[in-house]
């Protein structure tokens, strides 16, 4: 029992703790303590969704749908060229300090249906999620199941939080203009990194 839970818990923290798409838009939301404990909340919320539909029969159903997965790819690939834009953008920007202060007030919605995109409109999160954890897991016997979602699940709450919480503590730091380009910099390679990554996936799946 105990056994199979901490399975579940190193294998979503191994999937988790490589910089992605949603780590680094919950430490740029960290750093400016700008609605931080949500985005952690939601992500850690899209994970244990994720990764119990992955575990209970979702790996299944994605690996029979190409088109699907096609579609979250491309519309993917999209997105994270688009905020990476948007990031260098403000990184090389003259007023990033005025820049930095329009942020503060930008809306929760906002944030929320940027943090969902980047979740949701991101492959890689399904090939974790479904494709990885969820075969392992699916692969168990029902009394295990549980033991082993609860282990991967908790994983990802912790790590979010984690992130979330360490990110805002080092605010101080991480606010200052020159750390937001940085952090800036840093988010737009992230994100068209991945960008290419999946372009790359998405062009050999077609041809």
């Amino acid at each position: 029992m105990f056994t199979t839970f901490f399975q579940g818990f190193l294998l979503s923290a191994a999937m988790i703790l490589p910089i992605g798409a949603q780590n680094a838009f919950v430490l740029q939301q960290g750093s400016k303590k700008q609605f931080h404990l949500m985005s952690a909340f939601l992500c850690a919320l899209s994970d244990v969704v994720l990764i119990t539909a992955g575990v209970f029969g979702g790996s299944a159903l994605l690996s029979q749908s190409e088109t699907l997965l096609l579609l979250i790819t491309w519309g993917g690939v999209a997105f994270l060229l688009w905020y990476g834009w948007n990031a260098f953008k403000t990184a090389f920007s003259k007023d990033i300090e005025l820049s930095q202060s329009e942020n503060q007030v930008k809306s929760r919605w906002r944030v929320i249906v940027t943090l969902i995109a980047v979740t949701w409109l991101n492959p890689h999160v399904y090939l974790d999620t479904f494709v990885v954890i969820g075969s392992i897991g699916g692969q168990l016997t029902t009394d295990l199941r549980p033991w082993f979602t609860i282990g991967a699940v908790f994983a990802s709450i912790s790590w979010f939080f984690a992130l979330s919480l360490l990110a805002a503590w080092f605010s101080p730091i991480l606010s200052k203009t020159r750390s937001q380009r940085i952090i800036n910099l840093f988010v737009g390679c992230v994100m068209w990194f991945i960008a290419v990554q999946l372009a790359a996936q998405g062009w050999k799946t077609l041809f």
